[in-house]
């Protein structure tokens, strides 16, 4: 026997089996978790024929007020006070001012909570507030 001969060749395989395993058990995670992050606070916003408002990627994430059925204020589906939004608010628009300001109303919440809402960022020195609402339902 030669020395050629006895001599092995390495394999060169990488067993992916584990790695296909990882990769599922993430694939899960991720669909079980992704429609719990964009539940927020749960409001029925009212319907209007209304044009969406065009978001580009050098504009800030608008900063979101949302007013429930009850009247209490919200701001990233933390409850807060209103002194607690005014403070944010002014904040906010100090640091960038090109931010939108966005208020989302419960369709049940009384017509006062939700002016409220708008006074409170007026108050904050905001000039354009805009209102958040669901498209109407498209005509077949």
């Amino acid at each position: 026997m030669s020395y050629r001969s006895r001599k092995r060749k390495p394999i060169a395989e990488i067993n992916v089996v584990p790695y296909i395993d990882v990769m599922l058990v993430l694939l899960i995670i991720f669909m079980v978790t992704a429609p719990l992050l964009t539940e927020g606070v749960k409001i029925d916003l009212p319907q209007a024929a209304a044009n969406p408002v065009s978001l580009n990627e050098q504009s800030p994430e608008p900063f979101i007020l949302t007013v429930d059925a009850d009247g209490q204020l919200y701001i990233d589906d933390l409850q807060k006070t209103s002194e607690e939004v005014l403070i944010a608010a002014s904040a906010l628009f100090r640091l960038k001012p090109n931010t939108d300001f966005l208020v989302r109303g419960d369709k049940k919440a009384e017509y006062n909570d939700v002016l409220q809402a708008m006074v409170l960022l007026k108050t904050a020195g905001i000039e354009t507030v805009s209102l958040v609402t669901q498209p109407l339902p498209t005509q077949r």
